[in-house]
């Protein structure tokens, strides 16, 4: 079944156009997750990875799905990068999602269950492993299954130190840059503070952090009625726990690598 929908994905890779931008996490938090997961492989695993995209290919190739977006060499591969969800739904409805993909609003899972499945018959290629090591990322950045009525908070203006921008934007780059860490120091940092809590999240399962992901972008939401616009009090309110979820990412990209190649 997967194999049919993934054949379905290439046919479709041929046709389409593109929609607002939805980039996920920016180009430093996919390298962040990227490292964090490059140094949890198994050698096993590691191995695989460095044949197929060379040696830390993983991290470097990274942002390509994001980059080839105003290419015409994977069109349709737009809506694999997020799934929304409305607002106050109940968890059973939000699990669901995993299992009887969503039709409208993005096709994260789908895509990353296909692309998953080529992978581990063997079948998969070089784009295959790019893409499912971006989109593992995608995954976990809330902006990516948030709502659909305002385009996963890209219709939601706000300012940034006096600057026009939107909600999407600020969780894709603004909290990451103002940490003021290159990729390889953030990634160092998050795997020495969240390494206590590495086992539990391998142990997690798939509906359990969807769910916490789902609550977790309700309360942005919830806080943007709130805020009172100084961007220094959100930085302090949203800067660990989006450190907490770049690690969540790394250490769940890992985890799903190291079972393709185990």
């Amino acid at each position: 079944m997967r194999q049919r929908l993934f054949s379905i994905l290439l046919v479709a890779f041929w046709a389409g156009t593109y929609s607002v931008p939805a980039f996920g996490w920016g180009q430093k938090g996919h390298r962040i997750i990227a490292k964090i997961a490059y140094d949890n492989l198994t050698c096993k695993a590691r191995k695989a990875v460095d044949k197929t995209l060379g040696e830390k290919g993983a991290i470097y190739w990274a942002n390509w799905p994001d980059e080839i977006k105003s290419d015409t060499i994977y069109p349709d591969s737009y809506d694999w990068h997020f799934q929304d969800f409305d607002g106050g739904l109940s968890d059973s409805i939000v699990a669901d999602a995993l299992i009887h993909y969503p039709a409208e609003g993005g096709n994260m899972f789908r895509a990353i269950d296909s692309l998953v499945t080529v992978l581990k018959t063997g079948k998969g290629d070089v784009h295959t492993l790019r893409f499912v090591i971006h989109l593992s990322g995608d995954r976990y950045c809330p902006m990516h299954t948030a709502r659909l009525e305002d385009k996963g908070g890209n219709k939601v203006k706000m300012k940034w130190f006096k600057e026009e921008t939107r909600l999407h934007t600020v969780w894709d780059t603004h909290l990451i840059e103002s940490q003021g860490y290159s990729y390889t120091e953030y990634a160092e940092k998050l795997e020495l503070e969240y390494k206590n809590h590495k086992r539990t999240i391998m142990a997690m399962s798939e509906e359990e952090l969807l769910l916490h992901n789902y609550h977790f972008t309700e309360s942005i939401y919830a806080y943007q009625q709130t805020w009172d616009g100084n961007t220094y009090h959100y930085i302090y309110r949203w800067h660990i726990p989006m450190e907490e979820q770049l690690y969540i990412a790394g250490i769940r990209l890992a985890k799903l690598l190291n079972e393709i190649y185990k």
